[in-house]
């Protein structure tokens, strides 16, 4: 079967571009020709056929959701609710990032429980599977590994995070920069240069890239380029290792799509508010205008227990300046394995974050709901206000718990309610589409 960025080039509209022109309220013609220039993808599988999603350019900036056991805590149910909060709480994309206990179980678990698209990073369970084989994750056998994305491809995996861009030259730009403040932080990313540094070999994924695009390819999912080298420190931000890797997977962009497969880049996860705008138009001039994956960004190195409001900062400029894909930060980063709650908090703080992004990014059609929010205010019209709130239950969770002694007003100001009063006032002067 062919794949989307095939069939777009040869002026199919395929089932999956309508419904995301539906859902974008944009034509399936515009989503057509975005595909086929690779500026669009659509995350799928031949094999689940899950929700359609569009990410790429001129449209809503889409928020993902990662979740996954650990090597401390494995509970199979807990990940299945933990997606389910994710996908009741906004989320566009999951992502199972399992590395703790039976990985295809838990994977294959997962993708049954939502309909979101799932993605995940292969290498996890590659070197675990050579750890428990082997005693020692080195030896891991790169055909075991393109063995294992197969079978993942084939439970259903709709996007999947490789590390192609690691490669010798790579690691050497590394070592001679003096290391990092911060450290390597990605674990697939650590495991592979581990990897080639104990075998002396270089990153198969790289060395056979069209092997990897094949497997994918054959499946329709989406190849989201790795960045296994991303920064972890704000102080690493932008770094030649960094970059070097980024300039890489811009270049297998641009391959992968030639070959007929939909790529995304994946970008990085600690970047002061004065590099966003710069990284992102790199990766754009750099990959031909291929979707950009923001992993956060985290925006300082100092908030542990409030890195869910310190990525939404940085993904609300990552937003603006034309990311498409957000992926969301829990209060629980460089703490601990996110539960139920952190999910629900992490996902709404991205989603908020992505909603005040695209305001900005699209400022001709982003503005509307909150003119409208305005003039409920004005109003006191409470019911309209709930209606046009991100997250409604929350809100009237709110002001029921303190519900104020006249119902028109809040417990902030009671008697003293500034909109209510100044609404006396200029009732008579709203004209227009002030009204």
């Amino acid at each position: 079967m062919k794949t989307q960025i095939e069939q777009a080039r040869e002026g199919i509209i395929t089932p999956q571009m309508a419904a995301v022109a539906v859902e974008e309220h944009v034509s399936p013609e515009y989503v057509r020709l975005m595909v086929a220039e690779g500026k669009v993808v659509i995350p799928w599988n031949h094999v689940r056929a899950p929700k359609a999603v569009g990410i790429g350019k001129g449209l809503r900036t889409k928020v993902n959701a990662s979740i996954g056991t650990s090597s401390d805590i494995v509970d199979y149910e807990a990940e299945v609710r933990k997606a389910r909060a994710a996908r009741e709480s906004g989320a566009d994309t999951l992502m199972e990032l399992s590395v703790g206990g039976d990985l295809d179980r838990v994977r294959r678990e997962v993708i049954a429980a939502v309909d979101l698209p799932v993605g995940n990073v292969p290498l996890y369970q590659a070197f675990c599977e050579a750890a428990r084989t082997y005693g020692d994750p080195n030896r891991l056998d790169p055909e075991m590994l393109f063995d294992l994305i197969e079978r993942q491809c084939a439970d259903g995996m709709a996007f999947m995070a490789v590390h192609c861009g690691i490669n010798l030259y790579t690691i050497e730009r590394l070592r001679r920069q003096g290391y990092r403040y911060g450290g390597l932080v990605s674990k697939g990313g650590v495991s592979m240069v581990g990897w080639m540094m104990a075998n002396g070999r270089e990153n198969p994924l790289y060395e056979q890239f069209d092997r990897v695009v094949g497997i994918l390819k054959k499946y329709d999912t989406v190849l989201s380029l790795g960045n296994g080298l991303r920064a972890g420190a704000i102080h690493d931000s932008s770094d030649r290792a960094q970059i070097q890797e980024l300039l890489i997977n811009c270049e297998l962009a641009e391959m992968g799509r030639e070959m007929g497969c939909q790529m995304l880049v994946e970008g990085p996860g600690h970047v002061p508010l004065d590099e966003v705008e710069g990284n992102i138009q790199l990766q754009k001039r750099m990959s031909g205008g291929a979707p950009y994956y923001m992993l956060g960004p985290i925006s300082t190195d100092v908030a542990p227990g409030f890195d869910h409001i310190t990525a939404a900062i940085g993904a609300a400029q990552s937003s603006r300046f034309g990311a498409d894909l957000i992926c969301y930060i829990t209060p629980a980063e460089h703490l601990a394995l996110p539960n139920e709650e952190d999910v629900r908090q992490g996902v709404k703080a991205a989603r908020v974050a992505a909603y005040i992004g695209d305001m900005n990014k699209y400022p001709d059609k982003g503005r509307e709901r909150d003119r409208e929010m305005s003039k409920a205010r004005r109003d006191l019209d409470w019911q309209r206000q709930f209606e046009l709130a991100l997250y409604p239950e929350d809100a009237r969770a709110i002001r029921a718990s303190r519900t104020p002694e006249d119902e028109a007003t809040c417990t902030m100001c009671g008697d003293f309610c500034a909109s209510r009063g100044a609404g006396r006032l200029f009732a008579g002067d709203l004209r227009g589409d002030k009204v």
